[in-house]
Parts: C-alpha cells; structure tokens; sequence
C-alpha cells in the first residue's frame, strides 16, 4: 500500500494522469482500472477518474503483488561518445535528439539504454525514488534536443556525493546558446524564479498568482557574437531548473533559436534550425580531492548552423 499527501506543486490535476506520471511502470489503463476496482482512495472514499486533486488529498493505492516492475533494457546500438572515465565517474557528450532516460514504458532508445550496455554496474544506482531505476546513475539531465556533457556515477556512493555537490550548488556548468534577436545588454544575471505550468509539461516565470511550487532561478549570460537576428551567448545557470536557460532566455524576449515549446511570434518567420540550438559545453567540480573539468567541442550541426548566418 502506497499513501501520497498532494502538496500545492501536484494540485489541479486530473488523479488519473498524476498517479500515472508518479508510477512509471503502469500504464493509464491500469491506473484507471485499480480506480475503477476501489484501489484507489481519495480521502477515504472512491473518487472519479475526472476529479482535479486539491493540496492535502490523501491518496491511498494497493497496488497488485504480482505487478511487474518495468526493467531497462540494455542496448548496446546506443552510441555513447565518452569523454571520460575512471573508476568513479563516466563522462559522455550526449548528442541532440537523443532522451536521457526512457519517458515511456516501451523506450528502449534512451541514453541510459546505451548506458547500462557497456557500463553494467550502474543500474542498481539511484536515490529510491519513485522509478529511480530508469535513471541509474544519473546526477543531472539534459533535455531531449540539446546535447553536450553530461557526468555519470558508478558507485552509490559517489552518487550520493555528485548529488550533494549538485543541491549545494557547487558544480559550474556552461551552455553554449545562439538565442533569437540582439540583446540590449551584452552581459548580466536573470534572477527569476520558476514553477511548473498548470499541465505540468513546461516551466513558466512564476508571478504572484502562479500556483504551483516556486522555485528559485539564476543564470548568468554574456553575448560572444552577434549575427543579423540572432545572438551567440555563453550562459551559465548557478541554479539547476528543468528548461532553465530557455525560459530565462524566453523571459528576455530572446528565445533559443529552433526552440518550439519557448518561442515569440515575433520571430516566426526567421530562419529556423532543425532542433534548438542550446549546448552543455563545459562541466567543473571537485570529487574529494580532485577538481575534474570536462569539456565537449560544439556538434557539426549546431557548428553549420552557426555558420550559415555568416
């Protein structure tokens, strides 16, 4: 039996579509057949599939013993470029288009896939969340369409420790960005926090009347080249947001160029790349006693891109 108290960040969502995004392993048919079998409690009671969970709700769920835990599947015609390896950490440079770890129970074309193929021993790292098993050994993410450097632990105990490092914000990151339009000023720091929008699939600056958890959001940016339209710009976020330098660069009125889910009609009919022009170029920390700094050189695609403007 599993009980969950909603908090205000997973209010005003439909109970079925949240406690499948929460229980990875079921599908939306079975979740709404337990709900439909009295498996599921809200408050005590049996609740519709259509009702819209509310802060403080107490579900409570019994889930069958004999379910099946959804496994990865290894798949060694993942291509993984390493960086960098040791008997602590693998380094790889993720290429766009490519989704870190599965989003859906049939994926088997995610990095982790790859991942798990040559480097075995990861999988039964993580922190024991709900589904940490599809993300063995990962400390941080990048997003689909944006490629770049990305550090894996291979010991639970230096996963532990690359966490910490990442909650106490002691790991520098910088992210390669050609962004749309000129800015008005060549360098400076966005300050905005964030929150989840109201169907949870992006992030927007949060305001006074955003209800979802806020969380707080720094980047630091400076303008390396500019283009007619466009801008080359280096940031580098001190907090760690899901989609944070797009929306922040959203936030400015200078989205990512080739960016579809922050984007301004203003810039509609410039000339578009084939996926969103953002790069993890560069990655430092300390690991005990040693400082570690990986770098990964900007893909031929981001490279041409850049070059067709010229």
């Amino acid at each position: 039996m599993k009980k969950i108290i909603i908090t205000p960040e997973n209010s005003n969502q439909r109970i079925d579509k949240f406690l499948v995004k929460e229980f990875f392993s079921y599908t939306r048919g079975e979740i709404n057949r337990l709900i439909k079998d009295g498996k599921v409690k809200l408050n005590n009671q049996s609740p519709k599939l259509s009702y819209n969970l509310k802060e403080s709700d107490l579900l409570t769920i019994l889930f069958p013993k004999n379910k099946k835990i959804y496994k990865l599947v290894a798949n060694e015609n993942i291509k993984i470029e390493v960086i960098y390896q040791d008997k602590n950490i693998i380094v790889v440079n993720k290429p766009a288009g490519i989704s870190v770890h599965p989003v859906r129970i049939t994926d088997e074309n995610a990095l982790v896939n790859g991942l798990i193929s040559f480097f075995p021993e990861i999988k039964k790292i993580g922190d024991g969340s709900n589904n940490s098993e599809l993300r063995p050994g990962l400390v941080h993410r990048l997003d689909k369409d944006t490629s770049g450097v990305m550090v894996v632990a291979r010991s639970q105990k230096v996963f532990e420790e690359l966490k910490k490092l990442f909650q106490e914000r002691k790991v520098s990151k910088e992210y390669l960005v050609l962004v749309q339009g000129k800015l008005e000023h060549k360098s400076g720091k966005i300050d905005q926090s964030v929150a989840r929008s109201k169907n949870y699939k992006k992030q927007i600056v949060a305001n006074s009347k955003t209800k979802t958890k806020i969380r707080e959001a720094v980047t630091e940016y400076e303008v390396l080249k500019e283009y007619n339209n466009f801008s080359l710009v280096l940031a580098r976020p001190k907090t760690g947001r899901m989609h944070q330098v797009r929306i922040h660069m959203f936030s400015i009125g200078h989205p990512v160029a080739g960016d579809r889910m922050y984007q301004k009609k203003i810039f509609y009919e410039l000339k578009r790349p084939s996926r969103q022009m953002l790069h993890a170029q560069k990655i430092d920390f300390c690991l005990g006693k040693k400082a570690y700094s990986f770098f990964a050189p900007r893909p031929k695609d981001f490279s041409q891109f850049i070059k067709s403007l010229d």
